[in-house]
Formats: C-alpha cells, sequence, structure tokens
C-alpha cells in the first residue's frame, strides 16, 4: 500500500469516527455510513459492504454501495471462510479461489474482514475490486480500525 492510501484511509477514519460515534442510532445506520464513504472516497473499489452471519453456513447481505450483490452466500466463498476463519482474507485474484462465489463477473480481487461481538463474527466487510492484486494486508488494519466503530452497536 502506498503513502497515499494509508493517508486516505485516516483521514476516512477520522470523518467516519465524527459521523458514527455519538450519533449514529443504530448498527445499520452506521454500516451504511461506513459503506457510503469508503466506497466513494477509495476509488479502486468495485463493491463495499457488509455481510451478516446467519449460521456457520450461511451470510446474509447488509448495508452496501456498488452493483447489485448476492443476497445470499451459503457453503462456500470468500467471505464464508473469513467467518469461519474468524481471521482477515485478502485474494489477489478471486478466479484462483477454491470456492469463490461470483456476485459480479468484474470482481477480480478482494478483502474481507471479520467484525467481532467478543469472539464470535456477527458480521464480515467485503470489499470488491475489478483490479487484480488491488489489496494486501496492508490494508487490514486501516479496514479493521475502521469496523471498529461498529463495537459500540454490538
Amino acid at each position: 500500500m502506498d503513502e497515499q492510501r494509508a493517508a486516505r484511509y485516516e483521514r476516512l477514519y477520522g470523518q467516519l469516527r465524527g459521523l458514527i460515534e455519538d450519533k449514529s442510532p443504530s448498527l445499520q445506520a452506521a454500516m451504511s455510513t461506513i459503506c457510503a464513504l469508503v466506497h466513494a472516497k477509495m476509488r479502486h473499489h468495485l463493491w463495499t459492504g457488509f455481510y451478516f452471519v446467519v449460521s456457520e453456513d450461511e451470510l446474509h447481505v447488509g448495508p452496501y454501495q456498488g452493483p447489485l450483490a448476492c443476497q445470499i452466500l451459503k457453503g462456500q466463498g470468500v467471505c464464508l471462510h473469513s467467518a469461519r476463519t474468524k481471521a482477515p482474507v485478502v485474494v489477489d485474484d478471486v478466479q484462483t479461489f477454491p470456492g469463490h462465489i461470483t456476485c459480479d463477473s468484474r470482481a477480480n480481487s478482494e478483502i474481507v474482514i471479520p467484525l467481532f461481538k467478543d469472539a464470535d463474527v456477527v458480521a464480515v466487510l467485503d470489499v470488491d475490486s475489478s483490479i487484480r492484486n488491488q489489496f494486501s494486508d496492508r490494508d487490514i488494519e486501516p479496514l479493521s480500525k475502521i469496523i471498529g466503530l461498529l463495537k459500540p452497536f454490538l
């Protein structure tokens, strides 16, 4: 990640903190605010959104920005892998990920960050890009910090 992207993440965090802390009325409103601002400011994002964990085998779409989403992810995929392993996942080329679920054929790379309530994953932040190799491990910390703003709502 270049310095420009790191600085953009820092600015986003500051803006989101001001918009969410003591202002957002609910988890859904805070998630929607995160999606709207992150998607608008990170031009390489094709899709930015959340999926809620329904069971160990199923996720349902939550607030998002971008093209139409898969409403249900079941049995496999990058998001379910992240929820099951309780770890962030960075995929340079989604076509090489076993069991990848294609919601938009333009997506080529992806990053997924789990959102925890205590020790349980309750949702994941999913970001897709049309550009391969768009994300790296260096994106994990700032995105985790951003979704950390949701903790008071859990």
